[in-house]
């Protein structure tokens, strides 16, 4: 049995860091109906009708949202749930009549998830944004950059899936877990902007301590020093280089087969340019599977720069069985590890509205209930198992 299993969760279709948000509940047991819209005159695509990796483990039925008739499907879901997980702008839920105060209503033990980028409060709450957005106003994305260089976006990972749908999974078990104890339901205000501003709690730490600057691309951590610095090899590949502790710098220099007495001080900074040209110098000199080899069992904090494709090849992801393939899909695991009831990610998603008679079954509909909703165009159901 699985952490979360018993537990019913209505996900709302949305944009990824939701989808994200429900995968991980879904790896971990819960039973995850996708409410999503009709596919008629949807954008949608084929690939996240049947490929989605975040659909993994879930159901779906989809709903006309516009008919009295599917709200009243989401409030009978309602009742019956736990956690109710969406990922629209503030005051979209109320107008469809579903909003916390109606749902909490129908059902006061729920746990109702809001996922959005400005959270439900504040000047920004009602404007459109993405994670660059939320990255930018957190301060997030003033750290990504080198020296003289414009921040660049770290793909759309630290706001979105991070600060969004991993912190929404976290307020979402706090929530359930605090239920346990109050028996009652409540709303989780997860923003993104607040997840990624929480990242930065160690950065505020070394700038009060006088351990970093605001001047970026001068300190340790952000590509000054020649030790915290990712290297070029002879194949045009890249080698990672940690060495911040002093053991861990004495082995890296040893691996590059310097003497550390012709070296400058370590935390040198005036040196530092001229350590990172040499040190540069020396790593074009052989290949990056070359400087894998050099630097492998050895504690001096060095490791290849892996690309996606070659990720799930490498020898300890192998052995920990980090990554699955669905429906023709290389994705990572159900993590984290549970010894005893681990998480589960091998059960991939079904088309979306393909459970949708199922779903409506376990709500308590007839068949010819059902019939009647699929004739009027209120649910669809595809082809495949629907």
């Amino acid at each position: 049995m699985r952490p979360l299993t018993g537990i019913k969760v209505i996900e709302m279709a949305g944009l990824a860091p939701a989808p994200y948000c429900g995968m991980i509940l879904a790896d971990f047991g819960a039973d995850v109906v996708v409410v999503d819209r009709l596919s008629k005159g949807s954008q949608e695509t084929p690939f996240f009708m049947s490929k989605d990796p975040f659909d993994r483990g879930k159901r779906s039925i989809r709903i006309d949202l516009k008919t009295e008739e599917g709200i009243a499907m989401v409030k009978r879901q309602i009742v019956s749930s736990d956690v109710l997980l969406e990922p629209y702008r503030p005051e979209v839920m109320e107008k469809l009549g579903i909003g916390p105060d109606d749902a909490l209503k129908l059902n006061p033990k729920l746990i109702y998830a809001r996922l959005t980028g400005w959270g439900q409060s504040g000047p920004y709450a009602g404007m459109a944004g993405h994670d660059i957005n939320y990255l930018a106003l957190s301060g997030v994305l003033s750290l990504c950059r080198l020296k003289g260089e414009k921040p660049h976006p770290p793909c759309n990972l630290l706001g979105d899936f991070a600060g969004g749908g991993m912190l929404c999974a976290l307020g979402i078990t706090l929530a359930l877990f605090e239920r346990t104890h109050s028996g009652k339901g409540q709303v989780v205000d997860a923003a993104m902007v607040d997840g990624a501003s929480s990242f930065l709690t160690y950065i505020y730490g070394l700038l009060a301590h006088n351990f970093m600057t605001l001047d970026i691309g001068s300190n340790i951590l952000d590509g000054a020093a020649p030790y915290y610095q990712t290297y070029e090899t002879a194949d045009q590949k890249y080698m990672a280089v940690g060495a911040i502790e002093g053991r861990f710098y004495e082995q890296f220099v040893l691996g590059l087969r310097l003497d550390p007495t012709s070296l400058p001080d370590q935390n040198e900074e005036e040196q530092w340019p001229k350590m990172q040209a040499q040190f540069a110098e020396i790593f074009r000199k052989k290949t990056r599977d070359e400087w894998s080899s050099t630097f492998k069992g050895k504690d001096a904090c060095v490791s290849p720069v892996l690309d996606l494709d070659e990720v799930d090849q490498d020898p300890h992801f192998i052995e920990r069985r980090s990554f699955i393939n669905l429906k023709g899909i290389l994705q990572p695991a159900a993590a984290p590890r549970l010894t005893r009831t681990p998480g589960r990610s091998d059960t991939p998603g079904s088309p979306r509205g393909s459970e949708t008679r199922k779903v409506l079954e376990d709500l308590g509909y007839s068949s010819e209930e059902i019939s009647t909703l699929l004739e009027k165009g209120i649910v669809e159901a595809s082809s495949e198992n629907g």
